[in-house]
C-alpha cells in the first residue's frame, strides 16, 4: 500500500492544503480532497466570500482529481473519501469524485448538513455539496487508540480509522492510515512505510505539537478564531503532542495547513519565523 502526501490548493501566503491519496489494492482513497475542478469553475457560487480571505490558487494542476492523473492513476478507481470536516478547503473536491462513498462522524454531518446552525450556515458552502454525496456515517463507542476515541475504518482500508480530534468544528476528526509503523526517513510525497495521523485542522503548523520549531504569534489568534469548539484545542494539541512524541519513529502527524508541508513556502527544518 502506498500513502501519497498531495498539496490540493495552495492558498494566501503560500499555505499547502495537505491531502492524502492511498493506494489499496484494489481501489484508492483519499483523506478530504482540498479545491475542486467545479470551485475553479464558479468560484464565486461554490466559494463565497471565503475565497477572498483564503485566495486559493484555482489552478486545475493542484485538484485532486489532476494529482491522481499526474501519479498515472485513475480517478474512477476512487470509490472512498474520508473527511476530517466540512469546511470550503475540504470537501471542494468532493463533486469530482461522484460515485465515491464520503465517510464522515455523525456529529460533522449532523451540524453541517442535516441541522447546520446560525454559524455553521454562514461557514459551510451548500454549493459543493449539491451533487448529493452519498455517506457513510459513524459515532464513537467504545474504541480507543493512544488515548483517542476511534472508528475503525477497516472495510475502507484495514487499519485506517477516524480519530477524534475536537475544536476546530463539531465532530472535527482526524483519520489514521497505517503504512506499516515501520522506522523509514520521512518523504513529504511518498510515505510507503510509516503509518499516518492526518489530523487536519486540529493544528494550523507543526511547532503547536513540536516545542522544538517556532510558531508565529499569528496562528493560535488565527485558529482560535475559526474555531467552533476552542475550548477544545488546548487539550487535543497537548494529545497530539504527546502521541507525535510517543510514536516518533514510526508516525508522522501533520495537519492540512502546514506550511512546512508540501507546497508549502517554509524549510521543513524550521517553519516560518
Amino acid at each position: 500500500m502506498r500513502i501519497h502526501q498531495l498539496n490540493c490548493g495552495t492558498m494566501t501566503g503560500g499555505i499547502p492544503t495537505r491531502v492524502l491519496l492511498v493506494e489499496a489494492p484494489d481501489h484508492l482513497v483519499l483523506v478530504d480532497t482540498g479545491i475542486g475542478l467545479r470551485d475553479i469553475a464558479d468560484p464565486a457560487t461554490r466559494l463565497g466570500p471565503g475565497r477572498h480571505l483564503l485566495r486559493p490558487k484555482l489552478d486545475e494542476a493542484e485538484t485532486a482529481v489532476r494529482r491522481i492523473e499526474a501519479l498515472g492513476l485513475d480517478p474512477r478507481d476512487v470509490r472512498h473519501i474520508v473527511l476530517t470536516h466540512f469546511d470550503l478547503d475540504h470537501v471542494g473536491g468532493l463533486a469530482d469524485f461522484p460515485d465515491a462513498t464520503v465517510h464522515v462522524t455523525t456529529q460533522g454531518l449532523t451540524w453541517a448538513v442535516r441541522l447546520p446552525r446560525f454559524l455553521e450556515r454562514r461557514r459551510y458552502r451548500r454549493a459543493q455539496l449539491a451533487h448529493r454525496p452519498r455517506y457513510a456515517e459513524y459515532e464513537y463507542q467504545t474504541d480507543r487508540w493512544e488515548g483517542f476515541r476511534v472508528v475503525p475504518l477497516d472495510h475502507v482500508v484495514p487499519g485506517m480509522m477516524v480519530v477524534d480530534l475536537p475544536g476546530h468544528t463539531v465532530g472535527h476528526a482526524g483519520v489514521f492510515v497505517p503504512g506499516g509503523g515501520t522506522n523509514r526517513k520521512r518523504d513529504d510525497d511518498d510515505n510507503t512505510s510509516r503509518d499516518i495521523l492526518h489530523a487536519g485542522d486540529a493544528f494550523y503548523h507543526r511547532g503547536q505539537i513540536d516545542p522544538t520549531i517556532h510558531v508565529p504569534a499569528s496562528i493560535g489568534v488565527q485558529e482560535r478564531v475559526l474555531a467552533l469548539e476552542p475550548d477544545a484545542i488546548a487539550l487535543t494539541h497537548s494529545g497530539l503532542a504527546a502521541l507525535a512524541a510517543r510514536r516518533a519513529d514510526t508516525l508522522d502527524v501533520v495537519c492540512a495547513h502546514d506550511p512546512t508541508g508540501p507546497g508549502g513556502t517554509a524549510p521543513a527544518s524550521q517553519g516560518p519565523h
